[in-house]
């Protein structure tokens, strides 16, 4: 069994010293997603790669229940799923009014006066759309998480789905499809 998935058993397990040890293995691969993910967020967002690794990883695990991860596929599959809730859950929590609501940073320096761009809304569109697109098609919604929240390649998401290559194509396509409309109708 190679080590990495011998440490993510055993930290599914609760193993906090097989934790430790997966970090290393794992954090260039995740914050590499992570880069990926947060490069589409808006010019002046706060949470930087390292930030949303640290915390992925920890919710991943440090909980005191144990996790069922089948192998580094579905593990990095959890920690797509990890980025995406707390990228949401940042985004809600922009939203609030107690936090600013509405309003938007503006860029002292910009000549123009006009407001840097703020996708929290969307994130937060794109989030209940997903909800809603995991309640028909499990397989679909997971390959969105996968490429969009995580980063990953198609080849990379289908494996970690356990996918054909053209079965997993043919699943982005009808996801995008799906997930446009459901965006354009709630806008």
């Amino acid at each position: 069994m190679p080590e990495m998935t011998r440490l993510i058993d055993a930290a599914a397990g609760g193993d906090r010293q097989a934790s430790a040890e997966l970090l290393p293995l794992v954090y260039a691969e995740l914050r590499k997603l992570a880069a990926a993910r947060l490069a589409s967020e808006p010019a002046g967002h706060t949470l930087q790669p390292t930030a949303l690794v640290h915390e992925a990883y920890l919710r991943l695990v440090g909980s005191e229940q144990p996790q069922d991860w089948n192998g580094r596929g579905h593990f990095f599959g959890a920690a797509a799923e990890a980025m995406r809730r707390i990228l949401v859950e940042r985004a809600r929590w922009k939203q609030a009014d107690k936090h600013g609501g509405g309003r938007r940073r503006v860029d002292l320096d910009e000549a123009t006066g006009e407001f840097a761009d703020d996708s929290t809304d969307d994130l937060v569109d794109l989030d209940e759309a997903l909800t809603r697109l995991e309640a028909t098609d499990p397989t679909a919604a997971a390959l969105v998480k996968l490429r969009y929240f995580a980063g990953l390649s198609m080849p990379d998401a289908a494996t970690a789905l356990g996918l054909p290559l053209r079965t997993a194509e043919r699943n982005w396509t009808y996801a995008r499809t799906w997930l446009h409309r459901e965006l354009e109708r709630s806008s």
